[in-house]
């Protein structure tokens, strides 16, 4: 009994703020950064900073905004069951040259550590394959994202160690 009570106070307390909603477009893109992230097991400070970054550079938020949708993406990719929930999303509102782009933000975030770990490969791979990039424009981006961050291909393949 005391418990319900306590959940009824909690929610009239949440009531007055809005979390941002796992529907949201930008829910779906945090997410699955965190998806990449964390592909490899560890997930260290500067995967997080870059996440940060590239979520303050990209979507323009700061302060509470900021938190609020790295909770709400980070929450939504812990209670996900798989990929197409987020890439579905995306692909109601991305146009394709905007699909390209996230997929290199991912591969970004894939070689903050220095490193292009196989799992993470994998998973931007197949993020790329649900929102219909193609192997070619997933490459280049790849690329791209790879002499931005100063890898030497060969370089990136190792496994973070």
């Amino acid at each position: 009994m005391l418990d319900q009570i306590r959940a009824f106070l909690g929610g009239l307390r949440d009531e007055g703020r809005t979390k941002p909603d796992a529907n949201n477009p930008d829910v779906a893109a945090v997410a699955l950064f965190f998806h990449v992230i964390g592909a490899d097991g560890v997930v260290d400070d500067v995967e997080s900073d870059k996440l940060k970054a590239l979520i303050i550079q990209e979507y323009g938020v700061s302060g509470a905004e900021l938190r609020e949708l790295i909770e709400a993406g980070e929450e939504a990719d812990r209670e996900a069951v798989d990929l197409y929930q987020f890439t579905s999303i995306l692909n109601r509102s991305l146009e394709p040259e905007a699909k390209v782009h996230f997929i290199e933000l991912l591969w970004n975030l894939a070689y903050a550590d220095g490193y292009r770990h196989e799992l993470e490969d994998h998973v931007v791979w197949r993020i790329a394959d649900l929102m219909g990039v193609s192997n070619r424009d997933r490459v280049l981006a790849r690329q791209r994202a790879l002499a931005a961050a100063g890898i030497d291909d060969g370089e990136a393949a190792g496994d973070g160690s």
